[in-house]
């Protein structure tokens, strides 16, 4: 068996993986990243993602506890302070350090979370488009940086085992086809993603049905690293819960309808139901909560979003990628009636029951008691509209799942922790991999690319400084 010596080993080849890399080789280590992609562009979620470093919907510059209290209000106080602390103190000099490794950025508009775009920016196209944007060329930059300075990233290697002696992680083993490799080194750092592509894991944690939830990612994150941690001791976060975005049913089917447009908008101004008429979650919450609240049904595929002229002329056309009028430019079905009655008839929905649902929800929005409807209607996170300006509008639904975010727990090091909150020695892991900082019952949000960014940096810098 062949057997490669590395100060530093990262499994994945995304940006927290190539983060730690490269930084750990900037820092004197020698590094290598192991990636399963065997094309020069392997597909994985940093590269194809759109490219916006933000945290919780805040520029990343944005002074540390100001950033930690976005995180903290988005996440209603789950995200552990330690993690918190960690990335609202690290996030401005993270973004500054991918700028210096060769990562270009734009403004992509004037809301301040849009400040640190990766470019050039990806095109306001609905189908998934990546070759030569912002993410995938940052990606580029890191592998250039990593090899200008002695590290290398293997394609076609699947990690199948960490290697543990006298309690530390000291290597993993690997596969490069039928070849099996050892990979030794001081430090290992879990970098391959999140679980959202294993069936059998989305089944357990995040939907009674795995196949009712839409793929909105390149189906490379299958939670080999959250079940090599686990299998060693490491301690794990809540699971159920994911980023994604609410789309239309069709892109089941349809590719020209993922990733955008996202309904989010329209599902936050009107009204989310499920087949018997009855709102299933607080529209109020946003897009991604929502988003988790229709792959918890027992019937994922059986939600509509429910609205009016207003909402389809005012939050419609109010995205990047607005649904009016992308949504049936692309295949999309839209339903449209001159009343709820006959909305739900083409819907296939209860008549009275979601004539009822409306009206209770427009008395309690024109009264101020959205807090009485069963589930309670919140305002803090999106403005409710009326549902009262004809002609109506029906939009068959479905989840789009992007990534999970909840995994093995970490330290503010990325240090992988034991059930007693001690580390593993030699482990660590960052990016979707880990869990902690997103999710929890309020499914906050901080931010994928600068969760994988910071705590790659962070979790090098650990490596480097205890060698």
């Amino acid at each position: 068996m062949t057997v490669q010596q590395y100060d530093l080993i990262s499994m994945g080849g995304g940006y927290a993986g190539l983060a730690a890399a490269s930084r750990a080789a900037q820092l004197g280590l020698k590094a290598a990243v192991l990636e399963r992609g065997s094309d020069a562009l392997y597909a994985c979620n940093s590269r194809v993602a759109g490219g916006v470093m933000h945290i919780s919907y805040n520029d990343p510059t944005t002074a540390p506890g100001a950033l930690a209290q976005a995180i903290n209000e988005i996440t209603a106080g789950y995200a552990e302070t330690a993690l918190v602390d960690a990335i609202a103190s690290n996030a401005s000099r993270a973004v500054h350090w991918l700028r210096d490794e060769g990562a270009s950025f734009e403004q992509a508009t004037t809301a301040g979370w849009r400040n640190w775009v990766l470019a050039p920016v990806r095109p306001p196209a609905t189908h998934l488009e990546w070759k030569g944007l912002g993410s995938d060329r940052g990606l580029r930059a890191l592998e250039s940086k990593l090899h200008e300075r002695g590290g290398a990233l293997y394609r076609n290697t699947q990690v199948v085992d960490l290697i543990v002696e006298n309690g530390c992680c000291v290597g993993v083993r690997a596969k490069q086809g039928e070849q099996e490799l050892e990979f030794r080194g001081r430090a290992v750092v879990l970098a391959d993603g999140g679980f959202q592509a294993n069936e059998c894991l989305a089944g357990q944690h995040l939907t009674p049905s795995p196949q009712s939830l839409k793929q909105r990612n390149v189906r490379t994150g299958v939670g080999d690293g959250l079940r090599m941690a686990q299998a060693v001791g490491a301690s794990l976060s809540t699971l159920e819960a994911f980023y994604g975005h609410v789309l239309s049913r069709d892109a089941m089917q349809n590719d020209r309808l993922w990733p955008y447009p996202q309904l989010d908008e329209l599902a936050a101004a009107g009204l989310l139901v499920n087949q018997r008429g009855q709102r299933i979650a607080d529209e109020g919450m946003g897009g991604v909560y929502i988003t988790n609240a229709i792959a918890r049904q027992a019937d994922p595929l059986g939600t509509s979003v429910v609205f009016d002229e207003a909402i389809w002329q005012g939050p419609g056309r109010a995205a990047g990628i607005p649904p009016n009028a992308t949504l049936l430019a692309n295949g999309g079905t839209l339903f449209k009636a001159d009343s709820i009655a006959e909305l739900a008839v083409k819907l296939k929905i209860d008549a009275a029951a979601l004539e009822s649902t409306v009206r209770d929800y427009n008395t309690a929005l024109a009264d101020g008691k959205l807090g009485g409807l069963q589930p309670p209607r919140s305002a803090t996170r999106r403005k409710p509209l009326p549902v009262r300006t004809a002609p109506f509008y029906g939009a068959p639904a479905c989840a789009g799942l992007t990534y999970t975010m909840g995994g093995v727990r970490i330290n503010a090091h990325g240090q992988v922790l034991r059930p007693d909150n001690t580390a593993i020695p030699g482990l660590y892991a960052a990016g979707a991999t880990t869990g902690g900082l997103e999710g929890g019952p309020a499914v906050g949000y901080a931010g994928g690319l600068m969760k994988a960014l910071t705590f790659g940096l962070l979790a090098a810098e650990h490596v480097a400084a205890n060698r």
